[in-house]
């Protein structure tokens, strides 16, 4: 490359303990896991690695970034898929140009494909075929070959000639642009999208890197695309980073357009909205310019994790919460919304396609544990609770995929997308919780209605939750006509049992992905990675810190310690939720003090010194969500004052010598050389907080205490 070459009723089952072999992700599956259960544990590094035992009966056992082999029964299974879904490409595809088609019929029969295909379904079709043959569907002479056509029809292709970035609709026969549309006979408007020609580029990278005799044609069409040209770096004026635009016409449309070229050359027509939020299938795109060096590494910073948390930003789907900070000198609001005691990081509409695709291609979780490897189970455990419990569907996964009723249909979960009238898992019910402090919800608690799932969406969270997934594919098999010669079809509206008996490439290319990725170590996210993404990519993802946690985060007194004895107090300090509004009450209701939690989970607030005796406290935070969290219950002892004792110290700092304040538990010195332990990857608020309070103890500058003399 550039820098290197069933039923409503059916009740959820839970997830097995990882496999005992060492996975990528198995760390995160295993303390997601154990926060859930509600243990409330945090994992620290060392507990992280330590891989438990798997338990007699388990047949799922994967997890890790990578994923796992799993047990016989369920590898056979996932064979079987896999052939079945590969049999659908196969057949979606023109052997003469190896360009697949958009779309097929049920029955696979050649002629119901669609007359069209686009970038991203080339792209899908590259990488199926690298899966299929390294799990022994095809001998690597067949792959190859089957490869060469394909890429000998794109080097041929009509596209932009100065970036190299290829249009959005070819006819799968002959490689032409479709230049009016098959159905309608409408003109098309050609139309350059950077998402789809991302997906094309990862493609191209997994070639060069899975088949060495096509790396050099691979990597030729690869190096022609420049993704800069997508690239307005005024995207984000009020940040000064910028921002990527959806695409550009060659010619000007007939609808929204600005005339420009963010690289210097002939004039396009970009679409007048960018790409702004960052759990987005867009990503893809953004991530393949910074590897490349055309798009500069702090536009990672520009996008949204959450739209702000005021009234003026009320229309989106809930009010968030979280802290901002500061990557690179640009601030980043770290917001979150609220799913039951979870708190996540959400996409535009609330898919598992939004948050999870790129995952297929670039190690996310691996490279960002204290945000991706957060946020990604947290995603698919709220997309089976909302299907098992919340809609009670009693199927899960949910994304944009064919409307069982005709057409096609953006479904997700309503709640955990940004957009105010979501993605609509049943496509009627708009799910709305309020915006608390500046509207009232108007529909909390709905009733939903025939709920579509995607087979596609639950695959994608093969690596998070084995044991979920596998159940709850097997259980759509078995319950309805939704499996056919294809393997799974696009979707099924779960309470008519009415089946979308149609197949998509793309979605078809992702369970592909899925499986390969789940049986052998994250194949295609090795052949994606090199050299230039690992300089370039990986050092911006490793640096964020998300808000996202598996448990609300409650507030703790660490200064002076609960339960001891003290001659005076005058300040408190402890941790909790960052950014959120701290309340210490004292036994007889009254406020001691209020403290709002900073960025690193850390607070502190004087307090009046209390009288002598024992006081019961009562700790609590509230976020701007509006969601309060009650600490457990403390007491504090003031010991009677012993005035006119020779020896009397005066008030002590904290950490000096002879006290008792500043001295850390055993075992929980620092690492050697002062450097900080890593944060947990679940629960990350907590582990935010624990290491704030052992930074504050040894700065001996939260509380002032008065030493009793020795009588």
């Amino acid at each position: 490359m550039r820098a290197a070459p069933r039923a409503a009723t059916r009740r959820r089952t839970d997830s097995p303990a990882p496999p005992a072999r060492p996975r990528r992700r198995r760390a995160l599956a295993a303390g997601l896991a154990a926060l859930l259960a509600g243990t409330g544990a945090l994992l620290a590094p060392a507990a992280a690695s330590a891989a438990p035992q798997p338990t007699a009966g388990d047949e799922a056992r994967g997890g890790g970034q990578g994923g796992g082999h799993g047990g016989g029964r369920d590898v056979r299974q996932l064979r079987t898929w896999l052939a079945d879904t590969y049999a659908s490409l196969d057949a979606m595809t023109d052997p003469g140009t190896g360009l697949v088609a958009d779309n097929i019929g049920g029955d696979l029969d050649p002629a119901t494909a669609s007359a069209y295909t686009s970038p991203t379904n080339i792209g899908g079709y590259l990488w199926s075929t690298v899966v299929a043959r390294d799990l022994g569907l095809m001998s690597r002479h067949e792959a190859r070959a089957r490869m060469a056509t394909t890429l000998a029809t794109l080097e041929g292709m009509d596209r932009h000639d100065e970036s190299g970035m290829f249009y959005n609709w070819y006819d799968p026969a002959t490689g032409e642009r479709v230049d009016t549309w098959p159905d309608s006979g409408d003109p098309v408007e050609h139309f350059l999208s950077s998402v789809d020609n991302g997906w094309l580029a990862a493609a191209l990278r997994v070639v060069a890197s899975a088949e060495p005799r096509l790396a050099d044609e691979a990597t030729a069409l690869y190096d022609s695309m420049h993704f800069g040209v997508y690239y307005n770096p005024e995207g984000r004026a009020d940040l000064g980073v910028g921002l990527i635009r959806g695409g550009f016409w060659d010619e000007e449309p007939s609808g929204c357009s600005v005339p420009g070229n963010y690289t210097g050359g002939e004039t396009v027509y970009y679409t007048c909205h960018h790409y702004d939020t960052t759990v987005s299938e867009t990503r893809i795109a953004l991530y393949l310019g910074i590897t490349d060096g055309e798009i500069p590494p702090e536009a990672y910073w520009g996008t949204y994790r959450t739209f702000p948390s005021t009234c003026d930003w009320s229309w989106q789907e809930q009010r968030p919460s979280g802290v901002t900070r500061t990557y690179d000198g640009v601030p980043v609001y770290e917001g979150v919304y609220h799913y039951g005691e979870m708190a996540l990081v959400p996409g535009w509409g609330g898919s598992m396609f939004e948050a999870l695709m790129p995952d297929m291609l670039v190690p996310e979780s691996e490279w960002a544990p204290r945000s991706w490897g957060v946020n990604h189970p947290l995603v698919v455990e709220a997309q089976k609770r909302h299907g098992l419990d919340e809609a009670g569907y009693g199927y899960w996964g949910f994304s944009p995929a064919s409307d069982p009723h005709g057409g096609y249909a953006e479904y997700g979960v309503d709640v955990l997308g940004m957009r105010s009238d979501g993605y609509l898992s049943d496509g009627t019910t708009d799910v709305d919780l309020g915006f608390a402090g500046c509207r009232e919800a108007t529909n909390p608690e709905p009733e939903f209605g025939d709920g579509v799932v995607t087979p596609h969406a639950a695959f994608l969270g093969l690596e998070y939750d084995p044991r979920g997934v596998m159940d709850n594919l097997r259980n759509i098999a078995a319950d309805f006509d939704a499996y056919g010669p294809g393997g799974f079809y696009d979707a099924v509206a779960v309470r008519s049992g009415t089946v979308a008996e149609r197949y998509l490439s793309l979605d078809q290319s992702m369970i592909v992905a899925a499986i390969g990725n789940y049986l052998r170590d994250g194949l295609l996210r090795e052949h994606v990675v090199g050299p230039d993404m690992e300089q370039n990519l990986r050092p911006v993802l490793a640096a964020e810190v998300f808000s996202s946690a598996a448990a609300p985060v409650p507030p703790v007194l660490t200064e002076p310690a609960p339960g001891s004895t003290v001659d005076a107090v005058t300040r408190l300090a402890g941790t909790g939720e960052p950014g959120a509004h701290l309340t210490v009450t004292g036994p007889d209701g009254g406020v001691w003090c209020t403290a709002d939690v900073d960025a690193d989970g850390a607070w502190a607030c004087d307090v009046a010194p209390p009288p002598a005796g024992d006081h019961a406290l009562a700790l609590s935070t509230t976020n701007d969500a509006g969601i309060t969290v009650a600490g457990a219950g403390i007491t504090l002892t003031v010991a009677p004052a012993a005035p006119g004792l020779p020896g009397d110290a005066g008030p002590v700092e904290p950490g000096a010598a002879g006290t008792d304040a500043g001295t850390a538990p055993a075992g929980d010195e620092p690492a050697a050389g002062g450097a900080e332990p890593e944060l947990a990857v679940t629960g990350a608020h907590a582990a935010l907080g624990v290491l704030a309070a052992l930074a504050t103890l040894a700065a001996g500058a939260s509380l002032l205490l008065r030493r009793r003399p020795t009588p």
